[in-house]
């Protein structure tokens, strides 16, 4: 049996490898951030020292048949609920899927920490965290800008509001990132749109056209 202030220290790493992740999110402004990964590190490396250590003094006893690896195996299943409550679905676009796997990653990092794999678990907590932070931004250059695509509109005075476009492009109005206004200094009598879109395919780009090309009082669309 593993000493008391050795299982209390793997309970102080667990929360310090959970706090390494929760910042990131935190940082973010996710509402699975620093507490809620401390809290599902400790938690996990809690059960992993109870599935691992707790059922000592009975697994000898005569008669008696038990499988504590099933109390960690539950961990895996049952960090799920979390998750779930951290993705959101905005119109057509999902959010929160990132923070959900990192919610389950520090489970298994507090895992390991229980099990007093140290060093797999602090090299998963720094993997973790360059996955999460490091290659984001190379994420937001390579794949989202490319995705972006903007459109050029002149509508007649008034004619387009953003809850008028909202109505006119339905769930695709999911995919407006964008939306600039401003009155054409060559007649004043119309109004220059400037639409961004995200993540859209060319099929969704030209179905967003069509509709805007049918909207009352457009005069024109064109790309960017």
């Amino acid at each position: 049996m593993v000493n008391q202030v050795e299982l209390v220290s793997r309970l102080l790493v667990a929360a310090a490898l959970g706090s390494a992740v929760g910042f990131e999110r935190e940082r973010l402004s996710w509402a699975a951030g620093l507490r809620t990964h401390m809290l599902v590190c400790v938690g996990s490396c809690l059960l992993m020292i109870v599935s691992a250590f707790g059922f000592a003094d009975v697994l000898g006893t005569s008669n008696v048949v038990l499988d504590p690896s099933r109390i960690a195996a539950q961990v895996v299943s049952g960090i799920g609920f979390l998750g779930a409550g951290a993705i959101l679905m905005r119109g057509e676009i999902i959010r929160g899927l990132t923070t959900a796997a990192s919610l389950w990653s520090v489970a298994a990092i507090g895992l390991a920490t229980g099990g007093g794999l140290y060093t797999l678990a602090i090299a998963a907590t720094l993997i973790i965290l360059i996955i999460l932070a490091g290659i984001k931004p190379l994420e937001k250059r390579y794949f989202s800008i490319r995705q972006r695509r903007e459109l050029r509109i002149s509508v007649d005075r008034g004619a387009m509001t953003l809850q008028a476009l909202h109505l006119t492009l339905g769930p695709s109005s999911a995919r407006v990132k964008q939306f600039v206004m401003q009155q054409s200094e060559a007649d004043p009598d119309t109004d220059e749109v400037a639409i961004t879109l995200a993540r859209v395919s060319d099929a969704e780009f030209e179905g967003v056209r069509v509709r805007l090309e049918k909207m009352a009082g457009v005069r024109k669309v064109s790309d960017a």
